[in-house]
């Protein structure tokens, strides 16, 4: 038993080390929902951030783009041209993604700076990839309202999810201890 847990420690350290970081750092996230009101920001701050920042990117590109608060459930409906499209909620706003790419980099760190520096970067991309992501759903659900199924389930977050592989990938590749050792 003790040869297998030396033969694997390096596989053992990083799961541990990765559910340990991800659970950490949902059970933060789901403290800061639990205590978003919704007073301020309708529903959470970042929910509503990324509503409001694909109503301006989308209003950009020409379209007439409301976002308000949903009556009924703790969401914001996007509406272009006075139709109701989509509804962002709290899974939209790309927190619980970042979670996950930040727990893999933490599990497989590698020098503090460039850890630091490729997880706020890659924070940053995940970001910024969701929110066009939401805004290239909005306007395919405004043209093409028949793929709805297909461009939710499985187009657009093949593209969120695959950002974050090929994150992982480069990461492991470039940057981690791993690679280091084997230089």
């Amino acid at each position: 038993m003790k040869a297998l847990f030396i033969k694997y420690k390096s596989v053992i350290k990083f799961m541990l080390t990765f559910l340990l970081v991800y659970i950490a750092l949902t059970v933060c996230y789901k403290f800061y929902l639990q205590f978003s009101d919704g007073t301020l920001y309708y529903p959470d701050y970042f929910t509503n951030l990324v509503a409001k920042q694909c109503e301006a990117v989308l209003s950009t590109f020409g379209y007439n783009t409301q976002m308000v608060p949903h009556p009924k459930e703790a969401s914001m409906k996007l509406l272009i041209n006075g139709k109701y499209l989509a509804r962002v909620i709290e899974g939209c706003n790309s927190i619980s993604v970042i979670i996950l790419f930040l727990s893999f980099i933490i599990a497989f760190s590698g020098q503090l700076k460039t850890t630091v520096f490729y997880m706020l970067a890659g924070s940053v991309l995940i970001y910024t990839i969701n929110l066009f992501r939401i805004v290239f759903l909005a306007m395919a659900l405004y043209h093409y309202s028949e793929y709805q199924d297909v461009l939710h389930t499985v187009v657009f977050p093949g593209i969120i999810y695959g950002t974050v592989f090929l994150l992982w990938v480069f990461w492991v590749n470039r940057c981690s201890k791993l690679k280091q050792k084997n230089v």
